[in-house]
């Protein structure tokens, strides 16, 4: 009899904890299935705080259509093998719709099962080939390489004036993908790839990769690696005393990066999607807001889980209706703007793959900091 009743006041209490309903009623469930431990626990921390301030600013002002967020999150440990296997435990619960992850190798693994289940999947992920597949539940909250890449290769000719690039990139899902699609805008463009370096996931020791960098005369460094990679490289190239230009996307220029590589980060450029410090007021108040919430400032990721959540109360809303098909239909070629959704930040349009364009931005990092050199218009536009 005790273990009975311990066993039903456990339930009750795991009920009570994760602000669940018995019977469902009144509430949405939404699941996070994201890097917390592993390589990536520092971007899937920053998406899954994100996410939740979304979700507490929304019950807050009543909810989805009355229904207040419940919230679950499922860590991937930053591994492909047991994201598919968390994200079919996720599905359990009866999400309406699956957040996360980040890592491309993850998404690409786990996006299959949401397809079957028929449950939309809002990812962090870049790699090109995830929109590629023809799912249509699959949707992203950044730029895919396909809409990134282009704007980088233009910077490359039109900004730093490069003829030729050596390009590092990390040997995985995301590394490939960006490889494949920055190749090619490099080429249409009449740059000519210098020195082609694939590395290693989770790599430590940059030397020899540098001195080929060095010896290709290339006019700039194109370095499309994760975060921890990053800093390790930029740490060596200024050991060795390269001086030409470094150039990246999202990843080379984050806040982890600058903490990690210190002043060896000063200079470096490139494209970001979103950044704390971006000139847009919204930006601004979501970084304030998130600042007092968690005690640090926010990144890429952080603003990138905030928008998903949002994007599924525009989304509901917009439909009238909890109807999963009806949500992946309706968000295929819609525009959502701050007007009608203050909390998508920027004007954003979804494409029919699940690819958005919105406002980018060019950074550089002076002095420990992201420095907005210029605002990128949609590429729509």
């Amino acid at each position: 009899m005790f273990k009975k009743r311990f066993g039903l006041a456990a339930l009750l209490l795991s009920a009570v904890l994760t602000g669940e309903a018995a019977s469902g009623e009144g509430v949405v469930r939404i699941v996070d299935v994201v890097e917390l431990s592993g390589g990536g626990a520092t971007v899937g921390t920053n998406w899954r705080n994100g996410v939740e301030l979304a979700a507490k600013e929304i019950n807050a002002g009543g909810g989805i259509l009355g229904r207040k967020i419940v919230l679950r999150h499922f860590d991937t440990q930053s591994n492909p093998g047991v994201s598919k296997a968390v994200l079919m435990k996720a599905l359990d619960t009866d999400p309406y719709v699956v957040l996360g992850p980040i890592y491309s190798s993850s998404t690409k693994v786990n996006m299959i099962v949401t397809q079957r289940a028929k449950v939309p999947q809002i990812v962090g992920s870049e790699a090109a080939e995830i929109t590629e597949r023809g799912n249509p539940y699959i949707f992203r909250t950044s730029f895919g390489q396909a809409s990134s890449m282009p704007k980088l290769a233009n910077y490359l000719r039109d900004g730093i004036k490069a003829k030729s690039v050596a390009l590092i990139w990390v040997n995985n899902a995301f590394g490939k993908g960006g490889h494949d699609a920055v190749v090619k805008e490099l080429k249409l463009r009449g740059i000519r790839l210098a020195a082609d370096i694939s590395s290693e996931v989770q790599q430590v020791d940059f030397a020899a990769d540098v001195i080929r960098i060095k010896n290709s005369g290339a006019d700039a460094l194109f370095a499309y690696l994760h975060e921890e990679e990053s800093a390790r490289l930029l740490v060596e190239l200024r050991k060795q005393g390269y001086a030409k230009p470094v150039v990246g996307e999202s990843t080379l220029l984050s806040a982890k990066v600058i903490k990690l590589a210190g002043k060896a980060a000063n200079g470096a450029t490139g494209h970001v999607g979103l950044s704390p410090d971006a000139p847009v007021p919204g930006i601004r108040r979501m970084a304030k807001a998130f600042e007092a919430a968690y005690g640090y400032a926010t990144d890429h990721n952080g603003i990138k889980g905030y928008i998903a959540m949002y994007v599924v109360k525009a989304v509901t809303e917009k439909i009238g209706k909890f109807d999963r098909q009806a949500f992946a239909k309706t968000l295929r070629g819609l525009t959502i703007t701050p007007e009608t959704e203050p909390g998508v930040l920027l004007e954003t349009t979804y494409d029919d793959k699940g690819n958005l364009d919105r406002d980018s931005f060019l950074v550089e990092i002076v002095d420990g900091k992201q420095k907005i050199t210029r605002v990128l218009p949609k590429l729509g536009k």
